[in-house]
């Protein structure tokens, strides 16, 4: 049996995803409202009934805060910022947390969801 858990934060940022076709909606300047969601996992529970404390996540969203909310993200990150690849970077960023991860989901609207989830 395995119980999963998951966790959504949120923060605004703009971005541009270049080399994509003339006219391209996403090849111009723009924002997103992003939500992110973290899933972690475990076989077993720990003696208060938790996969993880929610509060151990804090120190993620202490980061999100402070470095990604209100930025432009290709000045953040070495790679180009669509959806996926914040996925799997947010995803290294939680693991080096040392918590169980298995996912992470961003969402740049509520009707769209990037995940990544290694195998």
């Amino acid at each position: 049996m395995t119980w999963e858990i998951a966790k959504r934060f949120e923060f605004s940022a703009s971005h541009v995803l270049n080399g994509l076709p003339p006219g391209h909606q996403c090849g111009r300047l723009h924002g997103h409202n992003y939500a992110v969601e973290v899933c972690l996992a475990s076989d077993r529970l720990d003696d208060y009934g938790f996969v993880v404390d929610y509060g151990e996540l804090g120190q993620f969203k202490k980061w999100l805060d402070a470095e990604v909310d209100h930025r432009h993200l290709n000045d953040l990150f070495p790679f180009q910022p669509s959806a996926e690849l914040l996925a799997g970077w947010f995803f290294e960023r939680v693991r080096e947390l040392d918590l169980p991860v298995v996912a992470v989901r961003v969402m740049e609207t509520p009707k769209t969801v990037a995940e990544f989830r290694p195998r």
